[in-house]
């Protein structure tokens, strides 16, 4: 990771000869938008989150999450060539907060200072349990109540923490 004047971060990786570089754009960050002063990515996740693009203010993140999405998953992966849910989440905690965590979803869990749902902001870790009650996955909140996360079926995707399925999973968040 190489950081340049004007706060551009350059975070590039070679695998398998093949080299992506992710560059947020000069706008990237927090900040109030109006809608005529929105970037593509906020417009892009605004509708796919069904959100007012005014709600979408953290540009970095939604770069950071355009960039991943679609990636496939693979347990203990880390890469942009496959990837697991806690590595994810580590690596969006580092490229868009400068923020290390650890890098399992337990780890993670145990590690993050609980808040309620209702609490739940953009960059909020969420945690879900398996059986055992242990914590087996890991994403990040979005915006009502959508998160993204490396899942075994669909890689990098978007989910509603509402589908029935997360649901009954849902252990907790964090930050």
């Amino acid at each position: 990771v190489s950081v340049t004047p004007g706060s551009k971060q350059i975070i590039s990786t070679d695998v398998a000869n093949t080299k992506k570089t992710y560059v947020p754009s000069a706008s990237s960050g927090t900040k109030n938008v109006e809608i005529e002063n929105a970037s593509q990515v906020q417009l892009k996740y605004a509708v796919m989150l069904d959100v007012p693009v005014e709600e979408l203010n953290n540009t970095l993140l939604l770069e950071a999450i355009d960039h991943w999405l679609g990636t496939k998953y693979c347990l203990g992966g880390s890469t942009e060539n496959c990837i697991d849910c806690s590595a994810f989440t580590q690596n969006l905690m580092r490229d868009v907060y400068a923020i290390s965590i650890p890098r399992t979803a337990q780890e993670q869990y145990n590690n993050s200072t609980h808040i309620k749902t209702k609490e739940l902001q953009q960059g909020d870790l969420v945690f879900f349990q398996n059986s055992k009650h242990n914590i087996s996955h890991v994403g990040v909140y979005v915006a009502n109540n959508k998160f993204v996360h490396a899942s075994v079926s669909n890689g990098v995707m978007i989910s509603d923490l509402n589908e029935n399925y997360w649901q009954q999973r849902y252990k907790g968040a964090g930050t």
